[in-house]
């Protein structure tokens, strides 16, 4: 049974990041991607075939998975650290600030602070009121 507010769509996603300045929505690789500045702070990210035969015999998350960009890979350590549900990361982003919410099973909270954080992490000082 799902937890209430555990589950997350990505009407919910476009819901947060509208509350962002400054955010433009481009398609890339096929598939939606929300930058600010120029830079890339979150973007729809499917697991390819290539994802999937690395996670070897480990079941795949289920349902829309969405990548946020964070400030650094330190960052990103203590986010994983945190051990959220719905929060993880794949071999290919190995090195790579960003991280992977699994809408069905985030909470709005968690995918709320996620969002405005890496928004944060790439907007220009003055759009970011810095």
């Amino acid at each position: 049974m799902r937890q209430t507010g555990c589950v997350v769509t990505i009407e919910d996603v476009e819901q947060i990041i509208a509350t962002l300045p400054a955010v433009e929505e481009t398609v890339r690789y096929r598939h939606r991607t929300w930058t600010v500045g120029g830079k890339t702070f979150a973007w729809v990210r499917p697991l390819g075939k290539a994802d999937l035969r690395r996670l070897g015999d480990a079941k795949p998350p289920t349902g829309p998975i969405v990548a946020v960009t964070v400030a650094d890979l330190a960052e990103k350590e203590e986010v994983l650290a945190h051990g959220a549900r719905g929060v993880f990361t794949i071999s290919h982003f190995d090195g790579y600030p960003a991280v992977l919410m699994q809408l069905d099973v985030i909470s709005k909270r968690v995918a709320r602070e996620l969002l405005v954080d890496g928004w944060r992490a790439c907007a220009p000082d003055d759009v970011a009121g810095r």
